[in-house]
């Protein structure tokens, strides 16, 4: 079985260490915060102190940070993963990054003779744990292939896309839905509410119609009963959204939707909702208008 390392130990990279575990592979695991790798440990994990032990006992090293900075600095930084690099070693990059950032960290990469995969996935750890999650690819397909054994471990659902940082970009893509898909079911819902009708009502009838999604038939009953429970905190996606806004900048286009959206998660964050689920961007709506209404 492929050697395994997993490089950042939040919920996801947690849920994909525990069933890298149950499907019999070798695990090694790295988290700056050292406590969070003590389930991964008590399941078989071994435990390193740094990137570079990681390296040194992976062929495979599937890192899941915060972002583009988090990424180099494990990669390039003081024990970092190309300290500990040998023939056959590849990088497998499940962060959400700007596309542009990604090519320049594969460069970087190839210099040091390792080659980087970018395998954002869409999906929490709540389907991590059982290998359902949807990956999104791109970079050298022959390497892909070599470790695609893995990835279809991790998830049931694979796009390999062409050309380096593609899959990060489309990832942004997804993840711009996911915020506009939370905003409109807030704003429906208490639109709804200001008039005293059940917001049940309203969500019965929108998931009877072609305008339903996963999200409305699932996620949003949770919002109505103000159970924020997180499998992607509000703060994360903050974050992806200021990553897509910056990545629309670079790219030269405006996306005037997107900007407004992070004024509200900024402000939301900064009223410290940021550790609740991202949908509880309906609770700081609702909030905000208690307030005015004052």
């Amino acid at each position: 079985m492929t050697k395994i390392g997993i490089i950042g130990i939040g919920m996801l990279g947690n849920a994909v260490g525990l069933h890298l575990l149950k499907s019999g592979f070798d695990l090694t695991v790295y988290n700056r915060t050292k406590e969070k790798t003590n389930e991964l440990k008590n399941n078989g994990a071994k435990v390193v102190d740094s990137p570079k032990k990681v390296a040194e006992n992976s062929e495979l090293i599937i890192i899941v940070v915060k972002d583009a900075d988090g990424v180099k600095e494990v990669s390039f930084g003081k024990n970092g993963i190309i300290e500990g690099k040998h023939e056959g070693l590849t990088v497998a990059d499940m962060s959400t990054i700007n596309p542009v950032e990604s090519k320049n960290i594969s460069k970087k990469f190839l210099e040091h003779k390792i080659i980087k995969l970018d395998i954002p996935v869409m999906g929490g750890p709540n389907v991590a744990i059982t290998g359902e999650l949807v990956l999104m690819a791109s970079g050298d397909k022959k390497t892909f292939n070599r470790f695609r054994n893995v990835f279809e471990k991790i998830a049931n659902k694979i796009f390999f896309l062409e050309g380096e940082g593609t899959a990060h970009l489309v990832k942004l893509a997804m993840n711009l839905q996911i915020t506009m898909l939370a905003l409109a079911l807030s704003e429906g819902i208490t639109l709804v509410r200001s008039a005293n009708v059940d917001p049940k009502i309203f969500l019965d009838i929108l998931n009877s119609t072609y305008f339903k999604t996963g999200m409305s038939e699932n996620k949003a009953y949770k919002m109505i009963q103000e159970e924020f429970d997180a499998t992607f905190t509000l703060a994360n996606l903050k974050k992806d959204i200021s990553t897509i806004t910056d990545t629309a900048k670079s790219f030269g286009i405006k996306l005037p939707m997107i900007k407004k959206a992070e004024e509200i998660y900024k402000e939301a964050v900064k009223k410290g909702f940021g550790d609740i689920d991202y949908t509880g961007i309906l609770a700081y709506i609702k909030k905000n208008n208690s307030q005015h209404n004052k």
